[in-house]
């Protein structure tokens, strides 16, 4: 092979060379640019999302919303909570977030050195924002309460307990189902903001009287149409678990991912209902407008105070509005908590999936892996068999398909809006006899245990 020959073969190794290079080696190099483009494009999304998450929980957590106004400035209810024990405090529900405990205070508390039936240690709890919902505002000195605010936390969080019963980390998103806000509500010494909406519906009532129908929620309840329609009997309910008691279970804030309607009635979606609680439940102050509260015949306490169209106030002076963002991003974000191991029997559950699917009919609504509706999830109380008492005090008179993921989180408390089912065993005879559906004694154990293992997303 001459000189020429082998540079012409050399050349084309080269080419070649180069080619294998563009197509085995340029190629990977394209691949990770695309991916590097990719993860910049990714990053700016991820840490407006983390920004949110950690606004939200804050809020969730922390936002008394200017609440203090309400519940210390007239209503007085820091002049009972001062004489709260930690004791009474727990008995009533409310809850200890040990994570904001100092260890010398955990350390005398395991040691059995503090004294539970002291009301100064409430007041210490409360200094060291360890009530869990509940904010004390005290003097410059840090001496004297002088006020305090709820947060969202108060209903929709609860605690682990793995310090003591009450005391625990924080489990954001778990209904409070030992919570007896009635009771709480009623300790307060002034309750004639009560007294003046109810005398729209009921002329005579007096501060006893508010007490009384307060003090009948129980645990794990509470009456949001109260201060609407000046219901507070339900004669559909007397012979039920509920006794004719108006108000409904508190709801868990975790799993509403792709759930259009978040209340028991429907309402409206996440931000709707932190708006609508902030401001007229908790008493926040911010701007909320719902022209369906206008409808004197429906709501004849809201329509006359105005309660669908708050007025238009500083944006400055706005402490809700703004939050509703992250708040509801947190809340989408909180996990889920799975079954815990050997909470069902998993053979039998694997049965009960194919009766939910098949002979139950379960899925028709309860749609998986959402299970509540895909869309619309809302339904007439004809198609599910009960009376339209609770519909009736919302504005579409419907009741929401209730998402059933996680239900060992809040079986405390029984089942449906109001509790009137005990157990599970009670639903599911329920709609056996609703929709002629003749399951059998086994079918419905297997179910059981099917809706006792079902996680949400």
């Amino acid at each position: 092979m001459n000189r020429k020959q082998i540079s012409l073969v050399l050349a084309g190794c080269c080419v070649g060379a180069l080619v294998g290079f563009g197509l085995f080696g340029l190629a990977p190099l394209r691949v990770h640019a695309d991916r590097d483009a990719d993860r910049d494009a990714t990053l700016p999304l991820i840490a407006n999302a983390a920004l949110k998450i950690e606004r939200g929980k804050q809020t969730f957590r922390f936002d008394t919303f200017g609440s203090e106004a309400f519940w210390g400035g007239r209503l007085r209810l820091h002049e009972a909570v001062a004489t709260l024990s930690p004791a009474a405090a727990l008995n009533l529900g409310l809850k200890v977030d040990v994570d904001a405990l100092p260890q010398p205070l955990i350390q005398q508390l395991r040691m059995g050195r503090v004294n539970l039936n002291d009301s100064a240690v409430t007041l210490e709890l409360l200094r060291l924002n360890a009530v869990v919902g509940l904010t004390g505002f005290f003097d410059e000195n840090g001496q004297q309460l002088q006020s305090v605010g709820i947060q969202c936390a108060l209903c929709h969080s609860t605690v682990d307990n793995s310090f003591a019963p009450g005391i625990g980390r924080r489990l954001d998103g778990w209904a409070n189902r030992d919570l007896r806000v009635g009771d709480i509500i009623a300790s307060a010494p002034d309750l004639t903001p009560f007294v003046d909406l109810l005398k729209v519906v009921h002329p005579s009532i007096t501060a006893e009287d508010v007490r009384m129908v307060l003090r009948a929620w129980g645990p794990g309840k509470f009456d949001a149409e109260l201060i609407l329609d000046g219901k507070f009997f339900n004669p559909a309910t007397v012979n039920l678990p509920p006794q004719g008691v108006t108000a409904t279970l508190i709801p868990p804030a975790f799993g509403l991912g792709g759930v259009t309607l978040h209340t028991w009635t429907g309402w409206g979606s996440i931000p709707h209902w932190n708006a609508f609680v902030a401001n007229l439940e908790m008493q926040g102050k911010g701007r909320f407008w719902d022209p369906r509260l206008n409808n004197a015949n429906q709501f004849p306490i809201a329509a006359a105070f105005g309660l669908g169209n708050l007025p238009i106030i500083d944006p400055e002076e706005d402490r809700i509005t703004g939050k509703l963002s992250d708040l509801q991003f947190y809340q989408l974000a909180i996990p889920s908590p799975q079954p815990p191991r050997g909470s069902f029997d998993r053979e039998a559950a694997e049965r009960g999936a194919e009766v939910f699917v098949g002979r139950a009919k379960c899925n028709n609504c309860h749609v998986k892996p959402l299970w509540t509706d895909a869309g619309w999830n809302a339904h007439t109380p004809e198609e599910i068999c009960i009376e339209s008492f609770q519909a009736d005090r919302s504005p579409d008179r419907v009741y929401r398909t209730a998402p059933l993921g996680a239900l060992f989180t809040h079986t405390q408390g029984g089942f449906y809006h109001d509790g009137r089912f005990p157990t599970l065993m009670d639903v599911v005879n329920h709609y056996d006899a609703c929709l002629s559906l003749g399951l059998t004694e086994a079918e419905k154990t297997d179910l059981i245990e099917y809706l006792k293992s079902l996680k949400t997303q």
